[in-house]
């Protein structure tokens, strides 16, 4: 739609007898606003995207070499308690509370209450999650296609963006123009208005 709009400021390049200087300006802002639209955005949205992707395949590969993933073994099943602040389960489902104990990366053990994706734990099943260098649970690391995917959105919307902004850059400019136009007519206007129509005032 705003390519649309833009084109439609093109028509000002037909010869006319009537065309007016301020008609071709309208005419070279609608090119400019439609070459703009057309090629310097999606180009701002192919930068944005590939610095975007640079920058989160750096963070999962970051996360990966932090991030462990640990066997824990079920203690005993704990009481349900309010959803605490499990990284691994925030935002999805609350799972079992339950006493578990596991080997962290530096090789001490651990045993802590924590949250497992286990419908109906028991002494001694065991089920997998991320610590990080100390063993203490973390999130589950970034994976390399949802950082694509990510970098797509922030390059599709940086586009957008930047599209928006040179439509309502074309916009502002043209109520710019056609305020200074009108002013004019007016001048115009109080000039000859008072004569409009008397028979001596073409003398």
């Amino acid at each position: 739609m705003r390519a649309v709009r833009a084109v439609s400021g093109l028509w000002r390049w037909r010869r006319n007898p009537l065309r007016r200087a301020t008609d071709l300006a309208e005419a070279w802002l609608a090119l400019t606003a439609l070459l703009l639209v057309a090629l310097a955005a999606p180009l701002i949205g192919v930068l944005s995207g590939s610095a975007a992707h640079t920058t989160l395949q750096r963070s999962v590969r970051a996360q990966h070499q932090s991030r462990h993933l640990v066997t824990a073994t079920v203690v005993r099943e704990l009481d349900a308690a309010p959803p605490a602040t499990d990284p691994e389960l925030l935002g999805g489902d609350a799972g079992s509370r339950v006493l578990a104990r596991w080997t962290a990366p530096d090789g001490t053990g651990r045993r802590a209450a924590v949250r497992a994706r286990l419908p109906d734990p028991r002494p001694g099943d065991t089920f997998r999650m991320w610590t990080d260098r100390r063993g203490d649970r973390v999130a589950r690391p970034l994976d390399t296609g949802t950082a694509t995917v990510h970098a797509v959105l922030a390059g599709a919307g940086a586009a957008l963006l930047a599209a928006g902004l040179f439509e309502a850059g074309r916009r502002l400019v043209l109520r710019r123009m056609l305020r200074g136009r009108y002013a004019r007519w007016d001048r115009e206007w109080g000039r000859v208005g008072p004569d409009w129509g008397r028979a001596d005032a073409a003398g």
